[in-house]
């Protein structure tokens, strides 16, 4: 195992004793890392999402901005704007949150259409425009979303194309009794101390390291029959009649290419995680639920019948046959 892979694996071991009981989580954060995306996470309030991205932006050479998104939100709340000087009689422009490495946008759906179309333009172009002028984003820019799956009053659904331009969606689900009875002595610990800090023994990773990861993720071996095995399963979502009636009948849109590059890259770096140097089919098979379950738009059959995105996929992975 390389010095590289040792340092992600301590920063995932490090974040796993802060962030107890979301181990899918955390690792799910650091393979939006590795394959330079973003995450959408789904969950009740109170899951430890914000401490989660929090801990992380400690663990690496960056820094961390929360923005909680409301219906007053506006677009320079996010962009930045511009401000006159009146000494100098010139405009000067005054960076936003955005201009931040981690930024996590809390309760995204809660903002309007035009806060949501600024913060498309800086996930998918990695760069904003305020007025005639345009600003690039840090190399090293992840966005991590949630949303409350329990309060939909005065929230603003997201469009398709920006569900699109996350990488991952994440559920994340209450934590079991014995993780529980762990967090209350861990913030226990915390309170005693009243300061929440990086144990010493601790070394942030640089972003060095980080962009070096990433080019190993990529250099990661994939054999062409599972490349095959993972564009049949996007595939099968655009052309579900050819795997049953059943799955025809409950998918109207199937996932666009940008999920066949997601679902590669992500597969590849949760093999990396895993301290393999190759990528398996359950590689693909777990990734595929995050990858896809944002991407794939049911029916109205499906949704009377109760059927869900991650039934779909379930479906699918039962009936593609792996290579």
């Amino acid at each position: 195992m390389s010095e590289i892979q040792n340092s992600l694996i301590a920063l995932k071991n490090h974040i796993t004793e802060e962030i107890i009981g979301q181990d899918v989580l955390v690792e799910r954060m650091l393979i939006g890392l590795l394959a330079d995306g973003h995450i959408l996470v789904e969950g009740a309030p109170g899951l430890a999402k914000t401490r989660a991205i929090n801990v992380l932006s400690r663990g690496i050479e960056g820094d961390f901005h929360r923005v909680q998104f409301t219906p007053d939100l506006l677009p320079a709340d996010l962009t930045g704007t511009e401000i006159y000087r009146p000494q100098q009689g010139t405009f000067e422009f005054q960076k936003g949150p955005l201009f931040h490495n981690l930024i996590l946008a809390d309760e995204i759906n809660r903002s309007p259409a035009k806060v949501q179309a600024a913060l498309l333009e800086a996930m998918a172009e990695r760069q904003i425009t305020v007025g005639q002028a345009t600003y690039k984003l840090p190399t090293l820019f992840m966005v991590m979303a949630t949303q409350n799956p329990i309060e939909q009053e005065g929230t603003y659904p997201l469009p398709e194309a920006q569900l699109d331009r996350f990488l991952l969606q994440v559920k994340v689900d209450y934590p079991n009794a014995e993780h529980e009875k762990t967090i209350l002595r861990l913030v226990r610990t915390e309170a005693r101390q009243a300061t929440q800090k990086l144990k010493k023994s601790f070394t942030p990773i640089t972003q060095a390291t980080l962009f070096e990861a990433r080019n190993n993720v990529l250099d990661l071996y994939l054999a062409e029959p599972l490349e095959d095995y993972l564009l049949q399963l996007i595939l099968a979502t655009r052309k579900p009649e050819v795997y049953g009636d059943d799955l025809a009948s409950w998918l109207q849109y199937g996932a666009s290419p940008r999920a066949s590059i997601a679902l590669d890259r992500c597969a590849r770096a949760k093999a990396w995680l895993a301290q393999r140097d190759y990528v398996a089919p359950e590689d693909i098979q777990e990734m595929a639920f995050d990858v896809l379950r944002h991407r794939l738009i049911l029916s109205y059959e499906a949704e009377a019948e109760g059927v869900t995105t991650d039934d779909v996929i379930k479906v699918l992975i039962e009936r593609i046959p792996v290579p």
